[in-house]
């Protein structure tokens, strides 16, 4: 099971953290790994970067609704070791 975490406060969500959660959501779904990844959402993770912070696990990263989807098979669909 991949944890992901997404920080939903003031300054990721001004970010775009609603979208973010939005697209992590349709992939999730789309490579129907909801048996196999939890998504949720938390205040300030304390870690203000660049975009919207998300941490899977303990590793912290920056995402945006534009690198999302490479975010995604980077730390999910290779962590998993999916064939996509």
């Amino acid at each position: 099971m991949i944890n992901i975490t997404v920080c939903i406060g003031s300054s990721c969500h001004i970010k775009g953290a609603r979208q973010v959660v939005e697209q992590l959501q349709h992939l999730i779904a789309v490579n129907d790994l909801n048996d196999q990844v939890e998504l949720g959402g938390t205040g300030c993770i304390g870690s203000c970067l660049g975009g919207v912070c998300v941490k899977v696990g303990t590793d912290c990263f920056s995402v945006t609704t534009d690198n999302v989807e490479e975010f995604f098979k980077e730390n999910v669909i290779n962590k998993l070791n999916i064939k996509n």
